[in-house]
C-alpha cells in the first residue's frame, strides 16, 4: 500500500518501501540511532491515540504526555529535525453534552393566578348584577387598597411621603362622586382631594413638601379619579352590560398578549421599560380584542354594531398596553417587581388596576359617542 494514502508527509531519516530508494534530501542510511550525533533522533515512544479529558495534568507514572499543548492557550514549540509528533493535530476537551433547552416560564405560580382571578371575578361579576351600589363599594376598596400600595411603595423605595389619610378618604369619595353626580362630582371631588393633600402636608415639616404633594396629587389622578369612570359607566341603563363589556375587552387583549407573545414573541416592543413584551404579542393584544369587542358590542351593548366593538377593541387594546407600560416604568424606578403581596399569583391590587384605570375612561368614551350615556 501506498504510504501517502494515510495522508501523512514522509519524514527526515525515514527509509520508504524497499523497492524504492532512500527518500531524496534523508539523513545517511541505517537507524537513526546509529550515528553518535544523532542522539537528538531517538524515536518518540508511540502513544494510544486516546481522547484527552482536559489535558492540565502531568502522568503520575511518567508516561509520555498526550500530544497537543498542555494548556488550551499554550503555543506548540518547533519539534526537533526527526521528531516529528505522532499527532500533529493538538487534542481538545472531551465533547460536552448540548444543554437541553430551556422551558418557556409565566415566572408565576400559575394556578395561583387562575385561581385568583377566577375569585375576583367572581366577586365582580356578582356585585354588578346583584346590586349596582354593591359594584360601586368594591370599585371604592379597590381604590383605597391600590392607594396604600402606591404611598407605601413610594415611601420605602424614594422617602417620598405622600398623605395617604386624604388620599383614602378623598378617593373613596371621587368613586361615589362619579357614580351619583357623573364627570362634574368626579372632577369637583378630584380638586377637593388635591386641596385636601396640600393642607395635610403641612402639618409636617417644610423639607420634601414639594415633592411629597406632587406624588399625592399624581395618586389621587392617577388611582381614584380614573377609576370614576367605571362607576360612570355604571349609571347608563345597561351600566352591568357595559363595565362587563369593559372588563372583558381588557382581560382578553391581556390573555392574548401574554398567550401569543409567550408562544411566537421573539422581536421586543418596550426592552429598556418591560423586557418580557414583544411586537407579537401586541398584535395577538390587537386581534383578541377586536374580535371580543365586535361580539360584545352586537350581543351586549343597547344598540351596539360589530363595527363599533372592532373600532372599541382595537382602543382597548393600545390603552391596555400603555398601562401595563406605565405602571412597568413606576416599578423599573422604584426598582421593585410588584406593588404588593396581597393577591398570590398577581402581586398586589395595582398590579391588577395597572391595564384596567387607563382603560376606563378610553371605554366610557366610546361607548358614549357609539350608543350615548342613557
Amino acid at each position: 500500500m501506498n504510504d501517502s494514502s494515510w495522508g501523512a508527509p514522509p519524514q527526515a531519516g525515514y527509509w520508504g518501501p524497499s523497492d524504492q530508494g532512500p527518500v531524496q534530501g534523508a539523513a545517511p542510511a541505517g537507524p537513526a540511532y546509529d550515528a553518535p550525533e544523532a542522539q537528538h533522533t531517538r524515536p518518540m515512544p508511540i502513544v494510544p491515540d486516546v481522547p484527552s479529558y482536559g489535558g492540565d495534568q502531568d502522568d503520575d507514572r511518567g508516561a509520555a504526555r498526550l500530544s497537543g499543548p498542555l494548556f488550551r492557550d499554550e503555543t506548540p514549540r518547533a519539534q526537533p529535525h526527526g521528531n516529528a509528533p505522532q499527532n500533529p493535530e493538538p487534542m481538545h476537551d472531551a465533547p460536552q453534552p448540548a444543554p437541553r433547552p430551556q422551558k418557556k416560564s409565566a415566572g408565576r405560580d400559575l394556578g395561583a393566578a387562575i385561581g385568583v382571578g377566577i375569585g375576583l371575578g367572581a366577586v365582580i361579576v356578582a356585585s354588578l348584577f346583584v346590586y349596582k351600589a354593591v359594584f360601586v363599594g368594591v370599585v371604592a376598596v379597590a381604590v383605597v387598597v391600590g392607594l396604600w400600595e402606591l404611598t407605601r411603595r413610594l415611601d420605602e423605595r424614594k422617602g417620598i411621603r405622600a398623605p395617604l389619610v386624604p388620599l383614602a378618604v378623598g378617593g373613596a369619595a371621587m368613586v361615589v362622586a362619579g357614580y351619583v353626580r357623573g364627570a362634574e362630582g368626579a372632577w369637583v371631588a378630584m380638586a377637593l382631594t388635591a386641596l385636601a393633600v396640600l393642607v395635610w402636608r403641612m402639618t409636617e415639616p417644610p423639607e420634601g413638601y414639594l415633592k411629597d404633594v406632587t406624588a399625592g396629587v399624581f395618586a389621587a389622578f392617577y388611582v381614584p379619579f380614573l377609576a370614576t369612570f367605571v362607576a360612570m359607566m355604571l349609571t347608563a341603563d345597561d351600566g352591568p352590560a357595559r363595565v362587563l363589556t369593559f372588563l372583558l375587552l381588557t382581560v382578553v387583549s391581556d390573555t392574548g398578549a401574554y398567550a401569543i407573545g409567550w408562544r411566537f414573541g421573539r422581536h421586543k416592543l418596550a426592552p429598556r421599560i418591560s423586557p418580557g413584551k414583544t411586537r407579537e404579542g401586541l398584535l395577538g393584544a390587537v386581534s383578541f380584542a377586536m374580535v371580543a369587542g365586535a361580539l360584545c358590542m352586537q350581543f351586549l351593548i343597547d344598540d351596539g354594531a360589530w363595527w363599533q366593538g372592532l373600532v372599541l377593541g382595537l382602543a382597548v387594546a393600545g390603552s391596555a398596553t400603555l398601562g401595563d407600560l406605565g405602571e412597568s416604568m413606576i416599578k423599573r424606578d422604584l426598582g421593585i417587581k410588584d406593588m404588593g403581596t396581597l393577591l398570590p399569583g398577581h402581586g398586589g391590587i395595582m398590579d391588577r388596576l395597572d391595564s384596567l384605570l387607563p382603560t376606563a375612561p378610553v371605554v366610557w368614551l366610546l361607548l358614549v359617542l357609539f350608543v350615548g350615556s342613557g
